[in-house]
């Protein structure tokens, strides 16, 4: 395995390599190979850009056949055919589908810029400048996004200042601790010293959080209170939207609409890069031009992402997102909580998280380690990336979920026994 031109010339930002010291070639479906020709079935999924695994041959087909036939591939936010049907697919299968009326903002193609964008336009309509968060959130990586995440390490490459959100307690944190009345009485008491929020931004699961699903009534309970007191609500589905928790839209298990939704990773189809921002008709405030980006609405993108979409809907995704997580609740009951009483397993749809935070040491890390030895690729998030988070293709096939499984469980036994 050779990584001097990596480790001699790229920068030492570089984070996901250093876990799993491969030399990746080739990849499809549910499994990567490396240049040495070893398969490793993949639980990570490009951290949630591939959805529908790698290299889908109908996702595939239609890129090649755009390009084969010379396609635009740049436009800036010209009117163009691909975007055009990416439009109309989206608005009429996708939301109308689902009684659900936003326009489409094409922002800059990673999450962080919807998320830059949802953040831009929530002030602007309410004329306030603070925002509601999460803590455990993760929103990005840019200053804005960066504002709202709450990870210590991350936030510290700022090199600045982050302003203008108030972080409220996720519910998960403290049971006694009604975070909704909280965040009423922060709105309303003129000595809290709070500013009322333009809006509050939410993940319904916060998966780089540690893979917390967020009740369903307080999300309820959430979308009143915005109500009640002029606030947008915004769901961050970036990561945990495009069917990953069962549904195309993570929120939809709670009976809401949000005011703003942000998407990236996985509605780029193919693991190409693309973001949106869905806005309620009544709130696009925009001027021409006041939220660009030279690379919005890539072209290659948008046709990737039209074929995701009829891929998801014509192969019923979501129902086999349902069936699937019945197979991993169930081994996580019954194969990996009996290993060891410490351990806490918790999730929704194909998001899992297997969490050592009672442990000492860095067991999550061996783990990892050790799975990655024997063919899986997992990654750690959480408090302390104490979480290992197993985020396999929404169209795995059973065995290979299985399989998978397998090697997460004998890599936990080992680890333990080593204890």
């Amino acid at each position: 395995m050779n990584t001097n031109a990596f480790e001699t010339y790229e920068s030492e930002v570089r984070s996901y390599c250093r876990n799993f010291p491969a030399v990746f070639t080739t990849a499809k479906g549910s499994f990567l190979y490396d240049e040495d020709g070893r398969q490793y079935i993949d639980f990570f999924c490009g951290a949630g850009a591939l959805n529908y695994g790698h290299n889908n041959p109908y996702i595939k087909r239609r890129v090649i056949e755009y390009l084969e036939r010379d396609g635009v591939l740049h436009a800036m936010d010209m009117y163009t055919a691909p975007k055009r049907e990416f439009i109309e697919y989206f608005e009429d299968a996708i939301l109308r589908a689902r009684g659900l009326d936003y326009k489409i903002q094409f922002v800059g193609p990673t999450g962080t810029n919807a998320v830059e964008a949802a953040l831009k336009l929530a002030r602007k309509v309410k004329k306030r400048s603070n925002v509601f968060a999460l803590m455990g959130a993760f929103h990005g990586m840019t200053l804005g996004s960066l504002a709202l995440t709450t990870d210590a390490d991350s936030r510290a490459g700022a090199g600045v200042p982050l302003y203008n959100v108030t972080h409220v307690p996720a519910p998960y944190m403290f049971p006694e601790l009604d975070t909704v009345a909280y965040m009423e009485r922060l709105i309303t008491d003129d000595h809290s010293g709070v500013e009322k929020p333009a809006a509050i931004v939410l993940e319904t699961t916060q998966a780089d959080g540690g893979i917390c699903v967020l009740p369903t009534e307080w999300l309820r309970r959430v979308r009143d209170l915005c109500d009640r007191y002029d606030i947008l609500m915004v769901v961050d589905d970036v990561q945990v939207g495009c069917a990953r928790t069962g549904s195309f839209f993570s929120f939809e298990r709670a009976g809401i609409q949000p005011d703003i939704v942000t998407l990236s990773k996985s509605i780029g189809g193919y693991g190409m890069p693309f973001a949106i921002t869905l806005l309620k008709p009544e709130i696009d405030a925009w001027k021409p031009g006041e939220h660009n980006g030279t690379f919005r609405g890539y072209q290659l993108s948008l046709v990737a992402a039209k074929a995701g979409l009829e891929f998801m809907l014509n192969e019923h995704v979501e129902d086999g997102v349902r069936e699937r997580e019945k197979i991993v609740a169930h081994f996580m009951r019954e194969e990996i909580n009996p290993i060891d009483s410490r351990i806490e397993t918790r999730g929704i749809g194909l998001l899992w998280g297997v969490d050592f935070g009672k442990f000492g040491g860095n067991v999550s890390k061996q783990v990892l380690d050790e799975a990655f030895r024997n063919g899986l690729i997992v990654e750690r998030v959480g408090r302390g990336n104490a979480v290992i988070k197993v985020m396999p293709a929404l169209n795995v096939p059973l065995d290979t979920l299985e399989n998978g499984l397998r090697i997460l469980s004998d890599a936990v036994r080992k680890v333990l026994s080593e204890q």
